[in-house]
């Protein structure tokens, strides 16, 4: 399984298959991959009814290194679910020995809805392709599917998939399908890397209920979910603050270096005509 850029600089959660909404009775498996430590890994998640639970721990099958079915890291961590039930929805993430949490978490969603959408679930790179999947539980050949970004019309599909070539950040957003007489899926984030960020994800908790959200629900127990962030370094513009900012710091520090010389200037000019007016009296 090859790693996508993101987690090539980046200790990062993926999901195979690459999805985040699944139907009862499904499969997934989840590796913790970090390219640049040696870090031993474990999965954790948190759900409504279960609260904060490490894989194996009433959920899930544990693996590691060349055991892994997903991922390609020796010191990575795998997790199987073999059966997805509704008590599966929650946020996944990894998290080392020393408490430190990878740099994303995901939200699983374990439907009960008739109809799923396929979206690619870490942040795909600015110019690339992205291609979403529209799934009904029950398959016919007479069934069209509707493709919709933040509750708009995007594309209409007989195949069930949208191509989306030569992503922009503009092609960034919630999106959902539905079929006609059938019903309409859950929506999905697509997250776009801009063209000139090395980094710049957005980790969300949109999870409901009584784990954890960023709506403002409690986050009891050792452990919680990592807290909704968004992290973007711009090199053009980190570069542009340091040729503006270079000749401001160096003139400040050039005024303090001539205003401590006169000031030492003055204190030995005193202290000289202290002198010759001791010499005078005497």
């Amino acid at each position: 399984m090859q790693l996508p850029p993101f987690c090539l600089m980046l200790s990062c959660l993926q999901v195979s298959p690459d999805q985040s909404q699944f139907f009862r009775y499904n499969s997934f498996s989840l590796s913790c991959e970090d390219q640049l430590n040696g870090t031993d890994w474990m999965l954790k998640r948190k759900t409504s009814g279960s609260g904060v639970r490490d894989c194996g721990s009433g959920w899930g099958t544990t693996a590691s290194g060349a055991s892994c079915t997903v991922g390609t890291t020796a010191s990575g961590a795998c997790c199987t679910v073999g059966t997805t039930y509704p008590s599966d929805t929650g946020m996944y993430w990894c998290e080392s020995g020393d408490g430190r949490r990878s740099n994303n978490s995901i939200e699983i969603t374990i439907t009960d809805r008739p109809v799923l959408l396929k979206c690619p679930v870490l942040p795909l790179s600015e110019g690339s392709d992205a291609t979403l999947h529209c799934q009904a539980e029950s398959f016919s050949s007479d069934h069209t599917f509707h493709f919709q970004r933040d509750g708009l019309f995007v594309a209409s599909s007989r195949t069930g998939e949208m191509t989306i070539r030569g992503l922009s950040k503009s092609d960034e957003g919630l999106y959902s399908c539905s079929i006609p007489e059938v019903g309409e899926s859950v929506g999905s984030w697509l997250t776009v890397e801009e063209g000139d960020s090395l980094w710049n994800f957005t980790l969300q908790e949109e999870f409901t209920g009584n784990g954890t959200d960023r709506n403002g629900t409690d986050r009891n127990g050792s452990s919680s979910a990592p807290p909704a962030a968004s992290c973007q370094v711009s090199v053009p513009r980190l570069m542009c603050h340091l040729v503006v900012g270079t000749p401001f710091l160096l003139s400040t520090i050039l005024l303090g270096l001539i205003y401590r010389d006169r000031n030492r200037a003055a204190r030995t000019d005193a202290q000289r005509r202290g002198s010759k007016d001791v010499v005078m009296e005497i």
